[in-house]
């Protein structure tokens, strides 16, 4: 976790000096304006928003790595793949049902952009989607 954290202080830096640049370089540009309109500031905020962002997940990791108070698996050269392997849940790589829950959303999506009167078959939808995904081991093949 320790290079992800000078990786993105490294981004910040790069950051705020492209930022920099870019402003030095807009108002060197354009000598006949008044400072204020020289600077194009749509480029100027994002790339000092950018860097502002970057150094935010930085301090985030860096206060996250100094809380759980140690290293982690990953960040240890001798350490085996099992070693690092939560058990993150049962998941069902044969159901279908996240993909018809993706559809539901779809039709959602489209009832925005086209019409509203496709909204309620995209909540139908979205009602069998969920039941069918939390229902889907009380029956049929893989009933428990």
């Amino acid at each position: 976790m320790r290079s992800n954290i000078v990786l993105w202080w490294v981004l910040t830096g790069f950051f705020l000096v492209v930022g920099t640049t870019y402003t030095v370089w807009n108002i060197v540009a354009h000598p006949e304006r008044p400072v204020v309109t020289a600077i194009e500031w749509a480029g100027t905020v994002a790339l000092y928003f950018t860097a502002f962002m970057a150094a935010m997940i930085a301090f985030y990791l860096d206060r996250t790595m100094k809380a759980q108070g140690g290293t982690l698996p990953e960040d240890i050269l001798t350490s085996d793949i099992d070693d690092g392997d939560p058990e993150l849940g049962e998941f069902s790589p044969w159901s279908w049902w996240p993909i018809v829950l993706a559809g539901a959303a779809a039709v959602g999506m489209i009832a925005l952009a086209v019409g509203v009167f496709l909204f309620p078959v995209a909540i139908a939808i979205f009602v069998v989607a969920i039941v069918g995904w939390v229902y889907e081991y009380y029956r049929g093949h893989f009933a428990r």
